[in-house]
């Protein structure tokens, strides 16, 4: 199978890992504040973009909604009160920046405006000027890019094997046998669509508005694919047996689903978080439980790094009682080859092996970026496996794309036995049935093993055990700062062991920890959870990892440490260039913006203009927090002309920043003409020439004109003298009987202050 083609990759890839962008978002590194609002990827489209250009991006706010109060809710009710909240929590708090890129997109600055509730963040096209705008906005928590990502791939293998053997392997048919085929059950994906006129497929699509969404608007109202992988993976899990074997492993659930890649197989970050929120609510009345059971997704967004975008998307459908599976990746053999999101912490990552248990070569391997304790965290089959194809056909699938569906299909089953389950508990049933293979227990390779959907069924209904969750799923502090979780253990099954809680995922050095009680006894009851940060700790996301553990049983839950950017602030100045002639003043805007609750005053000063060439002064000298300042420089009447670059530095504290302005100064100068150049007179006549004054930058005022250079026997007079600029004179040359004949060169001068200038004309007396 060809490695590249599998899963997602970014595309623009080869620009996201030479710039280490990947890495950076697994282990924050220490950066100016303002770095840490703008990711890294979305400066560089900055950088290169135009004034004018339109540049996507993803705008994150700070409030975040915990969705903690979900336990107490039948599994059925969550999504919808998932919606309900997170919906409640965009709405209030998006209003201002809502307003204000209203405004700048009637000014022609943004051009597209779409509210997420799900993660709380507004995917805008605007200008670099808007998205630094609002990257100032003290609700705005980080900004970025609106990522561009392919659609997967899987390669066509011949095999041998029976078409429906990878279905009998996971045991699925055994609970077949005991009444448990997916009926009442829905199923989800999220690909590149799925063609609804397949036989296998046709009469378990749910129908209606609320089964199908197409975010990129290209077939709003029908189930559409035209690559095929979507189909492929809706027929492991539900398709059924028109071709003569039963392929799905559940094939009495009905399906849904999201075609996140458009039809040139391109799907964006918008587009995906679009997707996570029509699941939890498709048709928009958070009061109907019309949300999905399951939900997979075969599709990844690069081969490496721990890329946390879509973390709040799968926290949300996580906390509303569905399990995100994630195909692991086709990007092994090599060890650390995990893939995001399906690397973070709260996805259940597939691997994939053939018929006979072995590991599929390519299939992505641990230990993972993002810091589960193995990857991935299952296998099932994944080579050769018979699925439906487009036009209804069928095809022989190979890759981690297609061993994933397994695992949601086998959800299907379980959750029709047992409907109340909440996500942890499931993925606790999978990973505690499975087939160990590999080395003994738990490895990155193989994960807790393949899958058995009837050991899976068989535990859930004898073994004690208990499910772990943390509130809220994120929580924010300033450097230096602290922040409170609350952790939570619930028994099921009568389990009365006592669950010790541990925690991992802190920078070594920049931050500490503490849980009380570090024992939850008889393994019911919540602790707290506080994270203690250091002054110096870098801004950023940190994944964090809570650990129970109970004899052999342990269980995760996920949470994230958001360390803002220290009080800042933004320093602007408008507009950019200004031009003046000298001895006149102009003026600059210069605007504070607040970052991170900053609230000082902060001091202005100019450099870089010549004392010869002006003055300047500001009104007001302090801004106190947030506001402008005018800029008023007067420039002197004999500035030289010239381009001045200039500084404004504003310093509050012991932060500085600077901003660029340029000063074009035209100087005031004029320039003398003569006409006729030439001119003959006889003696006893006169000579009539006018001196013309013209300006160059600017009127110099009254210039004083003198001639030289008049032969023997003439006189002269200038008329006006002095004369305005721009203005004229006449020059009057009378020749006497006495004057001298011959041809002479006339030198007209003109002065004003330290100007002078010449012109010369022609006289011949004859």
């Amino acid at each position: 199978m060809r490695r590249a083609s599998l899963l997602l990759a970014l595309t623009l890839l080869t620009t996201v890992l030479a710039s280490g962008t990947a890495a950076a978002w697994a282990a924050p590194q220490a950066a100016a504040p303002r770095a840490a609002v703008i990711a890294p990827q979305l400066q560089a489209q900055l950088g290169a973009a135009g004034q004018n250009e339109m540049v996507k991006a993803i705008v994150v706010l700070k409030s975040q909604a915990d969705l903690a109060s979900l336990r107490g809710i039948a599994r059925k009710d969550r999504p919808g009160a998932a919606a309900r909240i997170l919906r409640a929590r965009a709405d209030n708090t998006q209003r201002a920046l809502r307003a204000l890129l209203k405004v700048r997109q009637a000014q022609g600055l943004v051009s597209d405006i779409e509210p997420l509730w799900i993660i709380n963040a507004i995917a805008v096209t605007a200008t670099p000027a808007v998205i630094s705008e609002l990257a100032a906005h003290q609700d705005v928590r980080e900004i970025r890019p609106d990522l561009a990502v392919a659609a997967p791939q899987t390669a066509a293998t011949a095999t041998s094997a029976p078409a429906e053997s990878n279905v009998a392997l996971v045991n699925a048919p055994a609970l077949w046998d005991l009444g448990y085929r997916g009926q009442g059950i829905v199923v989800a994906n999220m690909d590149t669509g799925v063609d609804v006129t397949h036989p296998d497929l046709a009469s378990r699509w749910r129908g209606g508005t609320n089964s199908w969404y197409d975010p990129n608007g290209e077939h709003p109202a029908t189930p559409t694919d035209v690559s095929g992988h979507g189909t492929w993976t809706m027929g492991v899990m539900v398709g059924g047996d028109a071709g003569g074997s039963s392929l799905g492993v559940a094939p009495d659930a009905t399906w849904i689903a999201v075609k996140i890649f458009n039809d040139r197989g391109t799907a964006t970050s918008t587009g995906i978080h679009q997707g996570f929120q029509w699941l939890l609510d498709p048709d928009g009345n958070p009061a109907t439980a019309d949300a999905p059971d399951v939900v997979n997704n075969s599709w990844t967004m690069s081969a490496s790094g721990c890329l946390l975008d879509f973390q709040p998307d799968l926290a949300s459908v996580r906390a509303a009682g569905i399990l995100p599976v994630f195909a692991a990746g086709n990007y092994g053999p090599l060890s650390g080859s995990s893939a995001s999101p399906a690397n973070n912490p709260e996805a259940f990552a597939v691997g994939a092996t053939d018929d006979a248990d072995v590991l599929y070569p390519y299939s992505s391997r641990g230990p993972s970026s993002c810091g589960q304790p193995v990857y991935p965290q299952l296998v099932a089959p994944g080579v050769g496996i018979h699925t439906t194809d487009l036009y209804g056909l069928y095809a022989d699938e190979t890759g981690t794309s297609v061993a994933a569906p397994h695992v949601a299909g086998a959800l299907a089953l379980l959750l029709q036995a047992f409907p109340g389950m909440s996500a942890d508990r499931q993925a606790a049933a999978l990973e505690n049935s499975a087939i160990d293979l590999g080395a003994a227990g738990p490895d990155n390779s193989y994960g807790d093993g393949r899958l058995d959907a009837l050991a899976a069924y068989q535990w859930l209904s004898t073994t004690p055990d208990f499910t772990s969750s943390v509130s809220p799923s994120s929580a924010s502090t300033a450097p230096g700062g602290a922040v409170s979780y609350t952790v939570s253990v619930s028994p099921v099954n009568g389990f009365t062991g006592d669950v010790s809680l541990t925690l991992s995922g802190l920078p070594a050095g920049q931050a500490s920890w503490s849980i009380s009680p570090a024992v939850i006894a008889g393994g019911s009851g919540s602790a707290q959870l506080t994270v203690s940060t250091a002054a110096s700790i870098a801004a950023g996301t940190y994944p964090l990892t809570i650990m129970a553990t109970s004899a052999a049983t342990a269980h995760t839950a996920a949470a994230a440490l958001v360390v803002t950017a220290l009080p800042d602030f933004a320093l602007s100045a408008t507009p950019a260039s200004r031009n003046v002639v000298a001895g006149a003043g102009t003026t600059y805007t210069v605007g504070v913006a607040s970052l991170n609750g900053f609230a000082d005053n902060v001091s202005l000063s100019l450099t870089g203009l010549p004392s010869g060439v002006g003055t300047a002064s500001f009104s007001p000298q302090v801004i106190a927090g947030v506001g402008s300042s005018q800029l008023t420089v007067t420039t002197s009447p004999t500035a030289p002309g010239g381009t001045y670059p200039l500084t404004i530095t504003g310093i509050a504290g012991g932060v500085t920043h600077t901003a660029a302005v340029t000063l074009a100064v035209s100087a005031r100068d004029f320039a003398l003409s003569v006409s006729p150049s030439s001119v003959t007179i006889s003696r006893n006549q006169s000579a009539k020439y006018t001196v013309g004054v013209s300006v160059a930058g600017g009127s110099v005022g009254k210039v004083s004109l003198a001639v030289a250079g008049l032969p023997t026997g003439t006189t002269s007079v200038l008329s006006p003298n002095p004369v305005g600029s721009p203005g004229s004179s006449t020059l009057t040359v009378k020749a006497t009987s006495l004057a001298r004949r011959g041809t002479y060169t006339l030198r007209i001068t003109g002065t004003s202050g330290s100007l002078l200038h010449t012109a010369t004309a022609t006289l011949t007396v004859r």
